[in-house]
């Protein structure tokens, strides 16, 4: 455990420019503190202490702002960065060197039994605020754009970006021409065909108000 803790210490140094100092991490970092008691927890969960377990993980939430289940793998050098937010769930399995921020969900449809979490391969950047959803894999090297949303799987040695995510680089080559500045309204875009439909229902009433005899020749007859 104490061999991971400086490995964890060292990653953190070497992804983080803001860390001065080793004592720094170790007293400020909340996303190595949530590392120390998941893997207490782990211990107990592994030998059948699922509600003493359960309690630690809960206990780090409240300290950390990060939530973690007892039952998550994680590999060395995690550096979950500001890491408010981030929820890891039960068979979530994680892979080494990977880097996680603020926000970032990795849970389940609520519709699989099982293995329900994604599998994260080792040296994955993950964006702040994504959700990733499911069982499925994201290969090694992956890196994920922030407030994206990814629910199917991504190969190794890509960049995914947008909800839902698609891959926009494979092996450092860009293989989409994506553009995450001018994307299209979604709403501003049902407002403009229900603007359209309400123009020809409205054209339509008239000619059928045009066919029709007036009132004062009904009245004639």
């Amino acid at each position: 455990m104490f061999k991971k803790l400086r490995y964890d210490i060292q990653a953190i140094r070497e992804r983080d420019p803001a860390a001065k100092s080793n004592a720094e991490v170790f007293f400020c970092y909340p996303g190595l503190h949530v590392l120390i008691y998941h893997r207490i927890a782990k211990f107990f969960y592994r030998h059948n202490h699922k509600l003493l377990a359960r309690m630690i993980s809960q206990h780090a939430r409240r300290r950390t702002g990060i939530e973690i289940h007892p039952g998550a793998t994680i590999g060395k050098g995690l550096f979950i960065d500001h890491g408010m937010g981030v929820v890891i769930g039960e068979t979530a399995e994680i892979g080494d060197n990977c880097t996680i921020y603020h926000g970032v969900t990795l849970g389940g449809t609520g519709k699989e039994t099982g293995k329900r979490h994604p599998t994260i391969g080792n040296n994955v950047f993950i964006g702040a605020h994504s959700q990733l959803l499911g069982s499925f894999t994201v290969g090694d090297n992956v890196k994920i754009a922030a407030g994206s949303v990814v629910l199917e799987d991504i190969p190794a040695n890509c960049t995914a970006v947008g909800s839902p995510a698609r891959i926009v680089k494979r092996d450092g080559v860009r293989i989409d021409n994506f553009d995450n500045v001018h994307i299209p309204d979604p709403v501003s875009q049902e407002f403009c065909r229900m603007r359209v439909r309400i123009d020809r229902l409205q054209q339509q009433l008239e000619e059928s108000r045009d066919g029709q005899p007036s009132a004062d020749h009904n009245n004639e007859n």
